[in-house]
This record gives C-alpha cells, sequence and structure tokens, in this order.
C-alpha cells in the first residue's frame, strides 16, 4: 500500500521558505515527493533552496513574493498554477514583526504591516487557491502561527494578536471549505531557532529562563516543525480540519 504520507503527484507551495521553517517544510515535502514552489521575497535567497532540493533529486521551482502585495500574491498563485498546473498543498509561513515593546509604542504603520503581512495576505492566499483544490476535489492549507497567540506577551504582543487571527482565520474557513473537502489547519511552533526569532535566543538570560521553563529544556529546530507540514498536507491527516497543532518543547503546558 502506497504510504498515507507519500507526496508523489502533489504540488505545495511554501511562502517565506528561504530559510527557517519555510525552508525545512519545502525541503522535506519534496523529500516525500511533492513539487515545491519556493518563495519569498529575494529570489536569489529562493534559488539556493532550489538547487539544494534538485541535487537531493527533487523538483522546485522559484518564484518571488513579498505578501504583503496583493499583486505579487496574486501573481504567485497564477505563476504556480502556469509552471506545475495545480495547487494541492498551501503552507502560508511568511510573516513579519517590525514591533517589539507594549502597545503604547504601537504606530498605525506597523499594526497594518503586522496584520498586513501575517493575516490579510493569507486571506488573500486562501481566496486565490481554495476554490481551485474544491474544483479538484480537495487540498490542504496550512497556515503557520505561534504559542504567541494563545499567550499574552509585554514584548510582541501584537505579533501575538495576528497569530491569534490566524486561528480564527482557520476555523472559519474550514467552516467554509470542508464541505468541498478542502482541508485548513494551524501549526503554532513555540521558540524555534531561526533567523527571525533571533533577537529571542540570542538573548542568554531569555533563552535560559525559556529553557528552565520548557519541559523539554531546549528550544525547537526547523525540521521538527516540518514535519507536522508534512503531516497536514498529506493523506494522513485527511480527517483533520479547522485545528491548531501546538509544537513548543512542552512551555504552554506548564508542566515544569
Amino acid at each position: 500500500m502506497k504510504s498515507p504520507f507519500d507526496l508523489t503527484g502533489k504540488v505545495a507551495v511554501v511562502t517565506g521558505s528561504s530559510r527557517g521553517i519555510g525552508r525545512a517544510s519545502a525541503e522535506l515535502l519534496a523529500q516525500l515527493g511533492a513539487k515545491v514552489v519556493v518563495s519569498s521575497r529575494k529570489a536569489e535567497a529562493c534559488e539556493a533552496v532550489v538547487k539544494g532540493i534538485r541535487e537531493q533529486g527533487g523538483d522546485a521551482h522559484v518564484i518571488p513574493c513579498n505578501i504583503g502585495r496583493k499583486e505579487e500574491v496574486e501573481r504567485l498563485v497564477k505563476d504556480a498554477n502556469a509552471h506545475y498546473g495545480k495547487i494541492d498543498i498551501l503552507v502560508c509561513n511568511a510573516a513579519v514583526n517590525p514591533h517589539y515593546g507594549p502597545m503604547t509604542t504601537l504606530t498605525d504603520e506597523a499594526f497594518d504591516k503586522i496584520m498586513g503581512s501575517n493575516v490579510k495576505s493569507n486571506i488573500w492566499l486562501c481566496n486565490l487557491v481554495m476554490p481551485d483544490m474544491a474544483t479538484r476535489g480537495g487540498g490542504s492549507v496550512i497556515i503557520i502561527s505561534s504559542i504567541g497567540g494563545m499567550r499574552g506577551s509585554t514584548t510582541i504582543g501584537m505579533y501575538g494578536v495576528s497569530k491569534a487571527a490566524d486561528f480564527a482565520l482557520a476555523r472559519t474557513l474550514a467552516g467554509e471549505w470542508g464541505p468541498k473537502n478542502v482541508r485548513i489547519n494551524c501549526i503554532a511552533p513555540g521558540l524555534v531557532k531561526t533567523d527571525f526569532a533571533r533577537a529571542l535566543w540570542e538573548d542568554k538570560e531569555l533563552l535560559d529562563r525559556r529553557n528552565a521553563t520548557s519541559p523539554l529544556r531546549r528550544i525547537g529546530e526547523p525540521h521538527e516543525i516540518a514535519g507536522a507540514v508534512a503531516f497536514l498536507g498529506s493523506d494522513a491527516s485527511t480527517f483533520m480540519t479547522g485545528q491548531t497543532v501546538v509544537i513548543d518543547g512542552g512551555v504552554t503546558t506548564a508542566a515544569v
């Protein structure tokens, strides 16, 4: 029997996949047989990822996209369909966080940028991709959210607000598209060693405090999130939609 994790014949689009969780996810999806569109703002950074995938025998293609610009999001979906003919798996991974500190110092510009890139772009992508998935009989969307959406924060609070919105977005779209066999789920990572989170894990005092309150006594690595992306994109998760998978080393359980 074919493994339910086998993605042969599937096409995946992964935003923000030139590094970190997005890159690890793109690489694993390709390893499992999917044809992968690698996308981020800079084509050169994506080319390195694609080169590595191809060297391992995979099939990947670069389509640069700034997910904060609607015309570029539209072009990403259009060009992905033109190149591979369809999109079976959409991974909404790209996100921004230009604001650190209390809400009293949050500017309107920062608010608009965070909500635009972390929430509105996901709505754009889903509205562009999910109808075609439904027409073909099904598909899977995965939003990379964060445990920041589950807890308050005095340093990255607005980022957490945007990530909480992604949970609600997934639940809403799950109800809308479930009857057409199109699934959507979130992944909520804890602190992971990525360039995006560098300001957090390079702070030794903060890192030591986080490790001390984590059952696994460490932060995560990008490949440890990629496995859940592959699961949610595969036939192994066909009865799962509207859910949030927490992968945080146990931090939110407070079992220390």
